[in-house]
């Protein structure tokens, strides 16, 4: 089968897992908190169970070594995110809420490390790379998908049950639609990488990772309801969400037209961080002027800066890309799952989320400074960097 069928499945595979499994909570959240489902810092401790889940679900993904563990996680994650997304239609309050999301973190996750690992290797051997890399941009077609879903359901004075019913109905046709052309995994011989000393850089890159994990998920988990509180319900909060998602996906097609070496990547990653941390503030001015520009700053860079580093680790490490690409996306999720929790103490005590916006930017300019130091790469690396790399 061509590989560009297969990197489309994989594309709509991560459509469908994050924009839906993942971050189909933000566009419900305020319908959710309007009507009397939860509170502000319930919604927190709710989007900190789903980013739980998406840790453990990494860290379990780490260890599947083998063909048939890989596709089981693979299917079975694409599966959870369907139903569990289904039975969100009969959940009613926190605890159900707060279990569902916990399961699809998971699943999200399953589906998050296995796609890389099968997409990237193969984009690489068919000589295309940059089809690889837009494979990342799925998530934000499917942020954009579950944006224009809310917006429609405002209009047309719908529940949030009745909007998980139709998020759960497109996950089954998008999950149906590819299930028999996403890259088969294979059993490949075992390959022991050389000690090199540029791979000391991916300790750093999961530090960089993890502050991204921080300083993205407050405006990532709470836009809709800062535009809701903004708006006054009015339907026009709903169009920052699909906004967040669109600019997600052209961020993604932008970095993908670079030239690929470690020294443009380093610089690229840091960039995308200080933009980010630029939106975060801007979330800050209190207007409808400010989310829309956090929208900007924060949505194009978000998949973009998940690119990169997916990229540099492979530049760093090219022999072990499943292994980092699990504790990368560990690291991530530890840092996601501090966010909603810093928010709902933010909102707990001081009846807003500024302090834990000001403390988001604040590690995302860290974490850009950390990109920008540099990592000792040596030739023979630096011209493997996109050649097929050997799963483990």
């Amino acid at each position: 089968m061509s590989p560009l069928i297969r990197l489309s499945a994989c594309f709509v595979a991560l459509m469908m897992a994050v924009g839906i499994g993942r971050f189909a909570l933000t566009p419900q959240m305020p319908h959710m908190l309007s009507e009397g489902q939860i509170d502000l810092t319930a919604a927190g401790l709710i989007a900190a169970a789903n980013y739980l889940g998406y840790l453990l679900g990494a860290m379990d993904a780490m260890f599947a070594h083998r063909p048939q563990q890989v596709q089981r996680r693979l299917h079975g994650g694409l599966w959870l995110c369907v139903l569990l997304t289904l039975a969100s239609f009969w959940a009613n309050g926190f605890w159900s809420h707060l279990l569902l999301r916990f399961g699809t973190g998971v699943a999200s996750a399953w589906v998050m490390v296995m796609i890389t690992t099968l997409s990237q290797p193969l984009a690489a051997a068919a000589g295309r790379p940059r089809l690889g890399a837009l494979v990342f941009a799925g998530p934000g077609l499917g942020i954009f998908l579950t944006g224009v879903l809310a917006l429609v359901s405002h209009l047309l004075n719908q529940t949030s049950a009745t909007l998980w019913l139709i998020y759960a109905a497109a996950a089954l046709v998008m999950m149906l639609g590819v299930w028999r052309l996403l890259p088969q995994p294979v059993a490949a011989k075992t390959a022991v990488a050389a000690v090199n000393p540029s791979s000391r850089g991916i300790g750093r890159l999961a530090v960089i990772y993890a502050l991204y994990g921080v300083g993205y998920i407050i405006p990532a988990t709470f836009l809709s309801q800062m535009a809701n509180a903004q708006f006054h319900g009015q339907w026009q909060a709903d169009l920052f969400w699909p906004s967040f998602g669109l600019c997600a996906a052209i961020g993604v097609l932008l970095v993908s037209l670079r030239r690929h070496d470690p020294q443009t990547t380093r610089h690229w990653l840091m960039a995308t961080l200080w933009l980010q941390a630029a939106g975060v503030f801007a979330c800050l001015l209190g207007s409808g002027w400010g989310l829309a520009l956090g929208v900007i700053l924060c949505g194009t860079p978000f998949l973009a800066c998940m690119q990169l580093v997916m990229q540099r680790s492979r530049e760093l490490a090219p022999h072990a890309t499943q292994r980092n690409a699990g504790m990368l996306t560990a690291c991530f999720a530890a840092g996601q799952l501090s966010g909603p929790l810093l928010a709902a103490l933010s909102s707990h005590f001081s009846g807003g989320l500024q302090p834990a916006l000001v403390i988001a930017g604040s590690g995302l300019l860290i974490a850009g400074g950390l990109a920008m130091q540099s990592t000792v790469t040596g030739p023979a690396l630096c011209a493997n960097a996109d050649a097929p790399t050997v799963q483990r």
